[in-house]
């Protein structure tokens, strides 16, 4: 794949998953989305770089912020927002909604609305493949409020004491809900106390799409050749408020200002300058959009337009006991 090809590609992920979320916030206060909605704006190229060095068989597990990293592994936007609208023809029927995304036969084995329960799981997964001896990686998505919990702790040991082929990937946006770091950690340094552990550790501050790609890419070939985890610590910040889809700049716990100073690195605005830079003309990276623009109108008109499940369906797809 030449540089214009993978950056090409890694746009077109980075534009769908904006794309997606613009549109989730122009039709959610029409209240026909009948979920909560955890907003990704602004770490699309973690899950989109991450994505991208990986395979298609390899495996994803992720957090209750799950768009972009749905739509990164999975890339299609009918079922998608279908269970949005919690419609039928939803991923998982409209029982799911947008916390609990999953498309396993894509690689997507499940999210979770849990604060680091997913990590325990993604563990599981990615020692089921080393048994099985598939060569398939697991990674697994969380912010880095998912660190104060003992799950993060007890799992990130099993795999390094195991060697499970997994990357930890932490999506760092400073705060927990709306608490900063150094509120909650007796610590300064993550990376410092993960690096203590037998696994590989890497940490970026970048937006830049392409520098996340080639970093899972060294780290992936590291991870194959010491059989050792990887923990990936990865900067970004967090657009709009922990849950919903408006801006809350007055809440009192960050400013502004300090959005204004990320969004000069915005991944999304960085990736197409660097694609004109790269020789695209600006008609084809609008054709481009304008393609991307057309499927995601496409996927919410069917959306509002497919039926609802059946109150039955309820009992579908999960254990229960008839008594």
């Amino acid at each position: 794949m030449t540089k214009l090809e993978l950056n090409l590609k890694l746009y077109k992920s980075l534009y769908l998953i904006r794309r997606a979320e613009i549109e989730i916030r122009e039709y959610y206060f029409e209240d026909e989305m009948k979920t909560p909605m955890h907003m990704s704006m602004g770490e699309e190229a973690i899950v989109t770089g991450v994505c991208q060095a990986l395979n298609d068989k390899d495996q994803v597990l992720g957090t209750y912020r799950s768009h972009a990293l749905y739509l990164a592994k999975v890339s299609e936007t009918d079922k998608f927002f279908a269970e949005m609208y919690g419609k039928k023809t939803g991923m998982a029927k409209g029982k799911a909604g947008s916390m609990h995304l999953s498309a396993p036969e894509m690689g997507f084995m499940s999210s979770s609305a849990i604060v680091a329960s997913i990590i325990p799981a993604a563990v599981g997964v990615a020692f089921a493949n080393k048994i099985k001896k598939n060569n398939k990686i697991t990674a697994v998505f969380f912010g880095d409020g998912a660190i104060d919990e003992g799950d993060f702790w007890e799992s990130l040991n099993a795999a390094c004491l195991w060697g499970i082929p997994i990357l930890f990937v932490c999506e760092d946006n400073g705060f927990a809900v709306h608490t900063s770091a150094d509120k909650r950690h007796g610590y300064k340094s993550i990376t410092d106390i993960t690096s203590k552990f037998n696994c590989n550790v890497f940490e970026e501050k970048s937006t830049d799409v392409e520098v996340i790609y080639k970093l899972t890419k060294k780290a992936i070939r590291l991870m194959k050749k010491n059989k050792k985890p990887c923990f990936l610590h990865l900067k970004y910040y967090r657009y709009l408020e922990h849950v919903g889809v408006n801006e809350d700049f007055n809440a009192g716990y960050r400013s502004k200002k300090e959005f204004e100073k990320w969004y000069k690195k915005d991944p999304v605005i960085l990736e197409r300058k660097k694609l004109l830079k790269l020789g695209v003309r600006e008609k084809a990276i609008k054709r481009i959009e304008d393609r991307i623009d057309s499927k995601i109108k496409r996927s919410i008109k069917l959306a509002k337009i497919a039926p609802f499940s059946k109150a039955s369906e309820l009992y579908q797809d999960v254990f229960y006991e008839k008594k």
